[in-house]
């Protein structure tokens, strides 16, 4: 049984169960705040059924122990959430070229189920990206590179020549960002194709604060990507209740722990606590 009926003028359709293909909720672990597991299974217990999954941010699990982790990655399987990397992987490019790999059995071995690639931060070629995105699905785990609108300006093709894979000859590295969303789609069409699970898109110059979103160029991505194999990452509630009007309660989106509730409200019956809410919405929760 589904945990609650979605209806709208048009169409009746149910919340589907975990594990969800759309309307993924992905939960902020520790990171901005410190989340002991205590905290996390009461978090599991009251709001699990609308937890899809549970992301170590910035690296944090770098300075956790290993028992500690598994002791998190077990209790959320528990609770069928599944738990993904945050942005670790750029840190072990200096160990040289096995040390990814090397890394991939380890998060297998704590039990992560995602590893994460930011994009922006691991600064390497697109063929070794895409190498990157083939081991992890070789170990067995699920891939989500994670990308900007803006791109280093060294890492943007020069002279019109901007095909799929198209060489970029070694230039010194600049550091002026350029906004490009159409290397973004690319990039992501590029990592899709060569397996990667999920398309996540970071906040920054996007959709960091709801009376800023970018709608055009989140249109774009989600035009060209499709709503299943996009998450876009919400710093706020209002960002949060934007994307739910926009796009319904289908969008993939990760928030806060502390928003998790609300954003299920948002997915219900587009009602949220602290929102001008509209009661004439087409979403209504029976």
């Amino acid at each position: 049984m589904s945990v609650y009926q979605l209806k709208n003028f048009e169409e009746n359709e149910d919340r589907p169960e975990k594990p969800r293909r759309f309307g993924v909720t992905e939960m902020r672990g520790p990171h901005y705040t410190l989340l002991s597991q205590n905290v996390l299974q009461d978090i599991f217990e009251s709001m699990g059924q609308f937890v899809d999954g549970l992301k170590f941010s910035g690296g944090s699990q770098s300075l956790m122990s290993k028992a500690f982790i598994k002791e998190v990655t077990n209790m959320a399987h528990q609770h069928d959430i599944y738990v993904s990397t945050g942005d670790c992987a750029e840190h072990l490019l200096r160990r040289g070229p096995s040390a990814f790999g090397e890394y991939v059995e380890e998060c297998k071995h704590l039990g992560f189920d995602t590893i994460e690639l930011n994009v922006g931060s691991l600064e390497v070629p697109e063929e070794t990206l895409l190498r990157f995105v083939r081991l992890i699905k070789s170990g067995g785990l699920k891939a989500k590179p994670q990308f900007a609108v803006k791109f280093n300006k060294s890492d943007i093709p020069v002279g019109g020549d901007r095909a799929f894979g198209a060489y970029i000859a070694p230039r010194p590295r600049s550091s002026e960002l350029v906004e490009d969303v159409d290397l973004l789609v690319r990039r992501a069409e590029r990592c899709l194709e060569a397996g990667a699970d999920m398309i996540m898109i970071d906040a920054d110059d996007l959709c960091k604060y709801a009376d800023s979103v970018r709608a055009d160029i989140i249109a774009k991505v989600i035009g060209r990507l499709g709503l299943e194999k996009t998450m876009f990452e919400t710093s706020n509630p209002r960002t949060s209740e934007w994307f739910i009007k926009q796009y319904g309660p289908k969008v993939n989106l990760y928030v806060d722990h502390s928003q998790v509730m609300d954003l299920e409200c948002l997915r219900g019956c587009n009602l949220g606590k602290n929102h001008a809410s509209v009661l004439g919405s087409s979403y209504f929760l029976f």
